[in-house]
Formats: structure tokens, C-alpha cells, sequence
């Protein structure tokens, strides 16, 4: 489900509920013995154009997947995260608040990982090409993934159930292998500096505008880091080496890291007023 911010002095960003829940759990209730009450919830992602029915929606979803926890105190009902949601919420903050979009320090290597899943396992494949490419691989053919970087196979994958079916590989391509047919093969390098185009002309105003905007400080962090980690969460983060000059990652990184900058602290003061938060041990 995917809802289009129109809060006065924000951006139109197109967001989704899940990656909003995330991001708040992620920045003001990251642990498992914090719970945030649903009306708080509620209020806060109604300021930005998120409805009820889509908000209540997805707050039972992630509690179905396991990423959330619902509690009962009285009538009222909080929400908090579980073990996985807090890796969760942990590894996309993570993600958000790496140093650099690029890699600096490249030693030409690539991990190359191969699999062979039977027909019938076709939910398993789909899993396994999701988080290869969380892991920053590309598709380079059928059955071979290509990263140019170190990467754990064991840690990305232990839990699919599906390492005696993965192969792994680290080294240098030998010829006729050309790296620069292998990053076109793997990536969509246009498609990912439309997405940071895309950040940075939603987002500079507000950064050109100064602290005295009138704008929600809260809402607004909230919008901004959920819209920049969806703008991360495809980008493997390439060697500088094999990227465009002006790749547009950086100049939005810049801006991303000028406007939660000015935004943090303000932000951190209006969700102590206006989230609602509970320190309730997780039940085992």
C-alpha cells in the first residue's frame, strides 16, 4: 500500500505505512520492552495523509509477520517490536546512516554466488533473489549473482534453508569478461541515479529554505528518512571506480545528512509530547 505525503511544507513523497512503522519504531522505540500506543500512531501518520483503515491495516499485517507485538493495557492498545523487527528496524537504520553511498576502498574482487534450486521451489527462488539483492548482487546470468565487494553468503542467507543449494566464489574476472559489461549485466545504474534525482528535487527546497519554515519537525524526519531509505534500499553501493562521474548519490547524501541534521533535535522534543510510549516487558 503506497499513500502520497501532502503535509503544507513537505514534499509529495509517495510512502508506504510498513516503512513509515519502521522508520518511527526505528527512531524513537527500537526496543523490545517499548511499546507505542496505537493512537499516537494513528495521530501522527494521519498528520501526513496516511489513514486510519490503511495505518490499522498495517499494523496488524507486520504484527502477523512477526515484526510487531500488540498489547492490551485497558482499552488501549500499543504496538511494540519483536526480536526480528528490532533486527529489522536495526539493519535499515543502519543501512540509512552508513557513511557513504559508494565504495572508496575497492580491491577489484567480486563474490560470485551460484545456485540450483529445483522448478517446483519457485517461492524459495524468489527469497533467495530478494536478499541477494539486499546483499548488493547483481543478476549477471541465469543461476550467478555477481557483488564487487566481501560479502558473508553464510551470514546473508543462513536463514532460507538453502545453503546446500548456494555456492560461493571470491576473485578477479579473468578475460574476456569486461567489468564494464558485467556492471551493465548486473545493474540499472540509470534507473538508480533517477531515484537519487529524484530525492534531491523533492527535497532541496526545504534544505534552501532554512529552520524557520513553520514545517513539522517530526513529520518531516519521519518523511525524510523513510524516503531516503527507500531510495537506498536497491542501491548496492558500488565501487566509485565503476560509476558515473556526478553519480547523484552523493550530493543527496549531503542533503539528506543536512536536513536530519537540522531536524533531529527538534524532532526528538516533539515525539517525547507526542508519541505516547510504555515500557512493557516482552512476553518469551
Amino acid at each position: 500500500m503506497v499513500t502520497e505525503s501532502g503535509t503544507a511544507g513537505l514534499p509529495e513523497v509517495d510512502l508506504r505505512p510498513q516503512s513509515m512503522l519502521l522508520t518511527l519504531f526505528g527512531d524513537y522505540a527500537d526496543r523490545e520492552d517499548q511499546v507505542v500506543a496505537a493512537t499516537s500512531v494513528l495521530d501522527l501518520f494521519g498528520s501526513v495523509g496516511v489513514g486510519a483503515y490503511a495505518t490499522r491495516a498495517t499494523l496488524t499485517r507486520m504484527v502477523k509477520r512477526g515484526l510487531l507485538r500488540r498489547v492490551a493495557v485497558g482499552r488501549k492498545a500499543y504496538f511494540g517490536v519483536t526480536a526480528f523487527g528490532r533486527r529489522t528496524v536495526l539493519d535499515g537504520r543502519e543501512r540509512a546512516q552508513v557513511s557513504d553511498v559508494v565504495d572508496r576502498n575497492w580491491d577489484g574482487r567480486w563474490t560470485f554466488v551460484s545456485y540450483s534450486l529445483p522448478d517446483a521451489a519457485q517461492r524459495e527462488r524468489h527469497v533467495l533473489r530478494s536478499r541477494l539483492a539486499w546483499g548488493g548482487f547483481g543478476m549477471l546470468q541465469a543461476g550467478l549473482w555477481a557483488a564487487p565487494r566481501a560479502v558473508d553468503v553464510v551470514d546473508l542467507l543462513a536463514d532460507l534453508d538453502i545453503l546446500p543449494n548456494v555456492n560461493a566464489f571470491r576473485g578477479e574476472p579473468l578475460a574476456p569478461s569486461q567489468t564494464e559489461r558485467m556492471v551493465a549485466v548486473c545493474y540499472d545504474l540509470a534507473g538508480l541515479a533517477g531515484g537519487y534525482d529524484a530525492f534531491l528535487s523533492r527535497w532541496e527546497q526545504l534544505a534552501a529554505e532554512g529552520a524557520d519554515t513553520g514545517t513539522d519537525p517530526l513529520t518531516a524526519r519521519i518523511l525524510l528518512a523513510t524516503d531516503w531509505l527507500l531510495t537506498l534500499r536497491d542501491d548496492p553501493r558500488l565501487p566509485v571506480q565503476l560509476l558515473p562521474d556526478a553519480w547523484p548519490a552523493l550530493p543527496a547524501l549531503r542533503l539528506h545528512r543536512a536536513l536530519e541534521s537540522r531536524l533531529r533535535r527538534t524532532a526528538e522534543r516533539e515525539a517525547r509530547r507526542r508519541v505516547e510510549i510504555l515500557e512493557f516487558a516482552p512476553t518469551t
